[in-house]
């Protein structure tokens, strides 16, 4: 039962992570939604964030074992910090704006940039989890299924919505990034 009870706390903690990791991408997809969006670019754009959602992390958790080996029980600590750090960011981001709504998102050059700013912070967060030896497969597909999945809601959302629901996402994916490296380090 009490290794149930951890399993769950583990799912929800990556599932809440993975939410507030794609409110970057939901953010950002509102401003380029407002532009104007065809569907089949949404889905294009929506996909290639997943992938770079899989991708970028699963990198930083390779990174992040490597490092939590070196650090030994100061890996808690790292983490934590790595995640308070990046969450700051996203928070202050959030506040200062964004300079990649002007991004042309019909080349393909347009949607690699777009996929690959709101995945970087995805490698940070799979550092964190490689120093825990969290559980690799569904850390990934669910990184990559939230960031595809918040990215085309954003663009769909921005085509009928204001630029300001964007920026609250990413400061409320920011606070529960924050939250978690708070959780990690105490």
């Amino acid at each position: 039962m009490t290794e149930a009870l951890a399993q769950l706390g583990e799912w929800m903690t990556i599932l809440l992570m993975a939410v507030a990791l794609g409110m970057d991408a939901f953010s950002l997809g509102v401003g380029i939604g407002m532009k104007g969006v065809r569907r089949i670019d949404a889905v294009r754009i929506g996909s290639t964030v997943a992938l770079f959602h899989v991708l970028m992390p699963l990198i930083g958790i390779f990174a992040g074992q490597y490092v939590g080996v070196l650090l030994g029980n100061l890996a808690r600590y790292a983490s934590g910090g790595l995640l308070l750090l990046l969450g700051a960011h996203m928070i202050f981001s959030s506040v200062k704006g964004s300079g990649f709504q002007s991004i042309n998102h019909r080349t393909l050059w347009g949607v690699l940039l777009f996929s690959l700013s709101v995945s970087i912070d995805s490698f940070s967060v799979g550092v964190s989890l490689g120093m825990f030896h969290s559980d690799l497969l569904m850390t990934v597909l669910a990184f990559g299924f939230f960031g595809g999945l918040m990215s085309m809601m954003g663009l769909a959302l921005g085509r009928s919505v204001g630029r300001n629901l964007g920026e609250y996402g990413e400061a409320a994916g920011g606070a529960i990034l924050l939250a978690f490296g708070l959780l990690f380090i105490f």
